[in-house]
C-alpha cells in the first residue's frame, strides 16, 4: 500500500505541511530565540504564536482577524495550559526524532522551532519519501529499531501500526500533561486516538465530507434563498437538482464527485451509503455492506454520476478541488476544505457564490455525516524518548495552531469543539458551523488492520460500476468477497480477533440514539 492519495490531497497546496501542520510561521525562531544562551521565557514564545504572526496577512485583512479576537479558547489550548517549566525540568537537552514526508522537511523544521524554545527538546527530522511512507515506516517498525520516535500518518493505517505493537500507549502521558481530550469531537477522539480501547494517537487532520452548492445557480432552480437544512433535504432532491443544473450554464456540470479507482470511489460511496444506514461489518466482523443499505448508496451515486463532470471516474481530491474552485460544477461532494478554500480569492473563482449544507437524508436511514480520511499523530513503541515525542505531538496538534491552519485554508483541519464553534473562526471558515453541528452524528469506518487495503479493493470494484463495466450490486458483492479474504488473513475470524468489536463500535456512528439537530 502507498500513501500517494493522502499526500497528493494535502501536498496539492504548497503552503501546507503534510506531516507537521505548522508551516504558518513567518519568522525564524531558531535565529531569534535558540541562538540565545539558555531558553527564552515561555510566555514570550507563546505570545508570538498568534494570529498576527501565523495567519496570512491578506486573510487577516479579508476577515478582520486580529489577536484581540482569538480563534480558540485559551483555557482549552494545551500549549497555553501546559507547565513548560516542568517540561524543561524533565526533558530539556533530550532529542526527539520525527518521521516526516521528505517534501515537507524544510517547512516542518521552522514550524517546530517554537516547540524547541518552549521545551528545550531538540527535534531531529527523519525525512521519508512521500510515496513510500507507509512501506518505509512498516519496514522500520518490523526491524525493531525504527529511526524515529514519532510520526503523523493517514488515520486508516492506525490498525496496521497499532495491532502488531508498533505504537506506544499514550494515555498515561495525556493524563499527566492534562491533554484536553474532552475538547475533541468524539468521532475524532475515538477513531483517530484509540485502538482496541487504548489511546495510541492524538487526532491531527480531522476531516469530514460535506455537500457544497453554488448559490446563484441553485437558488435560480429553487426559486429562493438556500436553507442549509431544508433546501436539499434528501439525496433524491440532489439527484433532481444536479440533473436540472447539468450544463444549464455552459461548461458547468451538475455535480462534482470523486470516482477514481481505489479509496476515492469508496469514500464517495461510503459517504452516501452511511445515510442509508449502511454499516461495513456486523459484530462478528463479517462484511455486510453489500446489503440493502449499501446497494441504496450505490444506486444513488450511480444516479448522480449521470449528472457528473466529465472525467469524474478518474478524479481524486486534487481534480475535484480544481473543478469546484474553478467554477466547473454546480454542486459538489467533497471534504470540508472545499468550503474554506472556496472563500479565498487567491484559490477560488467562486468566492461569495457557494454554500455548504447539512448532509441530505435518505428515507429510513441515518443522519450520519461522514468522517472520512484524516490523519493521526503517534509515538513508536521503541522510542528512546516516548514522552518527549508525545509532548511534541501535543504541541503540533494544539487548538491554536490547528485553528490557524483552518484560517489559512491549508487543508489541515481542526477537530476541537472549542475551535469549530468559535464565532471568530467561523468568520474565516464558511463550513465550520454546519461542520461543528454535524460532528455529533458522524459516521466513520473502523481503523482496523488492513482497513486501507480493504477500502482500496472496494473502490476498485465501485469504480468498475461507475464506468459501466459491472452493476452496482455486483461491485459490492465482489468487494465483500475481497474484504472477507483480507479480514480472514488478518485473523478476524479466529478465536481472538485483533480488534474487539465492542471497543470499535462506539466510534462507528456517534449519532446513534440522538435526535436530529433540527
Amino acid at each position: 500500500m502507498g500513501i500517494t492519495g493522502n499526500l497528493s490531497r494535502r501536498s496539492f497546496l504548497k503552503a501546507g505541511t503534510a506531516a507537521a501542520g505548522a508551516s504558518l510561521i513567518g519568522t525564524s525562531w531558531s535565529t531569534r530565540l535558540l541562538a540565545q544562551n539558555g531558553l527564552p521565557d515561555p510566555q514570550t514564545v507563546l505570545d508570538d504564536i498568534s494570529i498576527s504572526k501565523y495567519v496570512r496577512a491578506d486573510y487577516q485583512k479579508l476577515y478582520g482577524l486580529t489577536d484581540s479576537k482569538p480563534l480558540w479558547d485559551p483555557a482549552k489550548d494545551w500549549i497555553r495550559t501546559c507547565d513548560w517549566e516542568a517540561v524543561r525540568k524533565e526533558f530539556a537537552g533530550t532529542t526527539v526524532r520525527f518521521a516526516i514526508g521528505a517534501a515537507d522537511q524544510e517547512s516542518a523544521a521552522e514550524g517546530l522551532d517554537p516547540f524547541e524554545a518552549l521545551s528545550g527538546i531538540k527535534v531531529e527530522l527523519v525525512p521519508i519519501p512521500d510515496d513510500s511512507f507507509y512501506d518505509k515506516a512498516v519496514a522500520e517498525f518490523i526491524s525493531g529499531n525504527a529511526s524515529f520516535d514519532a510520526l503523523q500518518f493517514f488515520s486508516p493505517w492506525l490498525g496496521d501500526f497499532a495491532a502488531p505493537g508498533f505504537l506506544a500507549p499514550l494515555g498515561d502521558y495525556a493524563e499527566k500533561w492534562k491533554l484536553p481530550l474532552d475538547d475533541f469531537y468524539d468521532t475524532y477522539r475515538l477513531n483517530y486516538g484509540y485502538f482496541n480501547g487504548t489511546m495510541y494517537g492524538i487526532p491531527f487532520d480531522c476531516d469530514i465530507q460535506m455537500v457544497h452548492l453554488r448559490k446563484k445557480m441553485v437558488e435560480e432552480v429553487l426559486g429562493g434563498p438556500i436553507d442549509r437544512w431544508t433546501s436539499v433535504p434528501t439525496y433524491d432532491e440532489l439527484i433532481r437538482l444536479s440533473a436540472e443544473l447539468n450544463n444549464k450554464t455552459r461548461g458547468v456540470a451538475g455535480i462534482g464527485m470523486l470516482g477514481a479507482r481505489g479509496f476515492w470511489s469508496t469514500y464517495t460511496w461510503e459517504h452516501v451509503a452511511a445515510q442509508a444506514g449502511m454499516m461495513l461489518f456486523d459484530d462478528k466482523w463479517e462484511p455486510i455492506f453489500n446489503g440493502d443499505a449499501g446497494n441504496k448508496g450505490m444506486d444513488i451515486i450511480l444516479a448522480l454520476s449521470k449528472n457528473a463532470i466529465e472525467g469524474f471516474a478518474g478524479a481524486g481530491w486534487g481534480e475535484n478541488r480544481a473543478a469546484w474552485l474553478g467554477g466547473q460544477v454546480a454542486t459538489n461532494i467533497s471534504w470540508q476544505d472545499s468550503g474554506t478554500q472556496a472563500m479565498r480569492p487567491d484559490q477560488s473563482q467562486i468566492v461569495d457564490d457557494f454554500v455548504t449544507i447539512y448532509e441530505p437524508r435518505i428515507a429510513g436511514g441515518h443522519f450520519a455525516p461522514p468522517n472520512i480520511a484524516g490523519s493521526t499523530s503517534c509515538v513508536a513503541a521503541n522510542s528512546q524518548n516516548a514522552e518527549g515525542a508525545f509532548l511534541m505531538l501535543a504541541f503540533l496538534t494544539t487548538a491554536s495552531i490547528m485553528a490557524m491552519n483552518e484560517a489559512n485554508a491549508n487543508g489541515v483541519a481542526p477537530g476541537y469543539r472549542s475551535v469549530l464553534t468559535n464565532p471568530n473562526l467561523q468568520v474565516a471558515s464558511q463550513p465550520a458551523e454546519v461542520w461543528s453541528k454535524s460532528l455529533d452524528y458522524a459516521w466513520c469506518a473502523p481503523r482496523l488492520p488492513g482497513m486501507f487495503e480493504m477500502e482500496q479493493a472496494m473502490g476498485n470494484e465501485i469504480n468498475r460500476a461507475l464506468t459501466g463495466q459491472i452493476s452496482g450490486k455486483q461491485a459490492l458483492d465482489n468487494a465483500a468477497a475481497a474484504v472477507r479474504k483480507i479480514m480472514d488473513r488478518n485473523g478476524f475470524y479466529g478465536s481472538k480477533p485483533p480488534v474487539d468489536y465492542a471497543a470499535a463500535a462506539p466510534g462507528l456512528w456517534v449519532g446513534k440514539d440522538k435526535a436530529l439537530p433540527f
